[in-house]
């Protein structure tokens, strides 16, 4: 009976949880999406369901991705992470477990004559032989700080694995951002381009008509100053496609790869998918940094745990078994046969306030990851809204500069015209001209601004973060 007692005494006491129990904090946010954004949340396909290579449509943007995914040096780092803290998650654990260690060895001795203390007795050679099986310092968890202190690296781990998903998705996103500016940059030359050819001859026709005194040196000038304005917009934007060819090597891990599929215009890249706006509550479950915020709080809750057992008493276990004798072939024998055992009580008393001291941090850093935990939340709330605010905006100023751009090609159309016919100066071709250049330009811009807004709303909404089929 009292053994029955004292080993289910040793059960109960092994069951104690020292750590606050694991609580989700509640929504800081609101329930719900600003409904003239977000329509109906269930319409459309939700992100996580989409892989990236459906998601987006230009195979050229595709290779680079999977290239990225494979080369990126921070995400070998992040990969890296994962290795370390499952590593050290081992060691932690292992604590939680007695270390079982074989010992073996053989000694040969020699005393002398004179100090056996018989009189005429010659030296005496010894061998002794043993071997044994130990356990030392086992602690018996009774109030799991072990336990907590696993629980901590495990939930640290596990931690590492949501961070290397969420850069997994900023490198995505990174990557087809460098993506689009680089189109952006290249439709922009091939406008510049055409303008600055469109705007030589016309400086060659000014210069012919100033020369023949049809008309004045002011509309030479001004020509010649139209000409100048898409030279130096030309520069600039070679020089911002350059810089984004540049972060594309870096994003991938090196020199762009050769042989690329063709690249897909700015207006194609959209592959048509509508994505569901969904929950704010869904985003505690999709989206990795969110889940990395969580681990955190379970880690900070379990060392909790930890540094409340240490002001209860700890026992460790020590012991051994094994077989001595003086003899090689009575090694095994029952005379040979030798054990230990015996346990070691840690009782504290008085440590100048070191464990209260450790409690107080674990309790702050508690009291940190929740609010981590809510900033994380409130932080993805907003990327969501900003991104479904700019799914109906940009959409909409899309569609009003195309045909802005439009009126002003027919506004340069007809100034040209009454140039020539005489009807108008000079300087209405010219400001028709050079607004109807901006107007273009603004149409590339926008045009990238969407799809990067649309990328942005993926990314915010989870999109890839739960592997599927079409991820690979």
């Amino acid at each position: 009976m009292r053994k029955a007692f004292v080993l289910t005494l040793a059960g109960l006491l092994a069951g104690c949880q020292m750590a606050p129990p694991h609580v989700r904090p509640d929504l800081p946010t609101a329930t719900g999406y600003p409904a003239a954004f977000a329509g109906d949340v269930t319409l459309g396909t939700r992100a996580v369901e989409i892989g990236w290579r459906d998601f987006f449509a230009d195979p050229q943007l595709q290779q680079l991705v999977a290239t990225a995914l494979e080369h990126n040096r921070d995400l070998a780092i992040a990969v890296a992470r994962i290795e370390e803290a499952r590593g050290l998650n081992r060691i932690t654990d292992a604590d939680r477990f007695p270390t079982l260690g074989a010992t073996g060895d053989v000694t040969r001795s020699r005393t002398p004559g004179a100090a056996t203390g018989i009189p005429g007795a010659g030296a005496v050679t010894d061998n002794r032989y043993s071997i044994g099986v130990g356990v030392t310092g086992f602690e018996l968890d009774f109030w799991g700080r072990v336990k907590n202190l696993s629980d901590a690296a495990r939930a640290q781990y596990l931690e590492t694995i949501q961070a290397q998903r969420a850069f997994r998705l900023v490198l995505i996103r990174d990557v087809a951002s460098a993506y689009f500016a680089a189109r952006e940059a290249d439709e922009r030359i091939a406008l510049a381009e055409a303008t600055v050819r469109s705007r030589q001859e016309g400086l060659r026709i000014a210069q012919r008509r100033l020369d023949a005194g049809v008309t004045s040196a002011l509309d030479f000038r001004q020509s010649e100053s139209l000409l100048t304005q898409a030279e130096t917009e030309l520069a600039g934007l070679r020089l911002a496609k350059a810089q984004s060819e540049n972060s594309l090597a870096v994003l991938t891990g090196g020199s762009l790869p050769a042989a690329l599929p063709p690249a897909l215009p700015l207006a194609k890249q959209k592959n048509g998918a509508v994505i569901a706006a969904g929950l704010p509550s869904e985003l505690m479950v999709t989206r990795p940094d969110i889940l990395a915020a969580e681990e955190r709080l379970r880690a900070a809750r379990a060392n909790i745990g930890a540094a409340r057992a240490a002001f209860f008493p700890s026992i460790s276990l020590t012991g051994n078994l094994g077989f001595a004798s003086t003899a090689l072939d009575n090694l095994l024998g029952n005379d040979g046969l030798s054990w230990s055992f015996g346990p070691t009580i840690n009782l504290p008393i008085f440590d100048g306030g070191r464990r209260s001291g450790n409690l107080t941090v674990a309790e702050a850093r508690e009291d940190i990851a929740i609010a981590d935990y809510e900033g994380t939340l409130q932080q993805a709330f907003r990327d969501v809204a900003n991104a479904l605010a700019g799914r109906r905006w940009l959409a909409d100023q899309v569609a009003s500069q195309m045909r802005e751009t439009e009126a002003q090609r027919q506004i340069a159309f007809l100034a040209r015209t009454r140039y020539r016919e005489g009807v108008v100066n000079y300087l209405e071709v010219l400001d028709a001209e050079r607004n109807l250049f901006a107007a273009e330009q603004a149409l590339i811009r926008v045009r990238r601004s969407e799809l990067d807004n649309l990328v942005a709303l993926y990314v915010a909404l989870g999109g890839g973060a739960l592997e599927n089929s079409a991820t690979g």
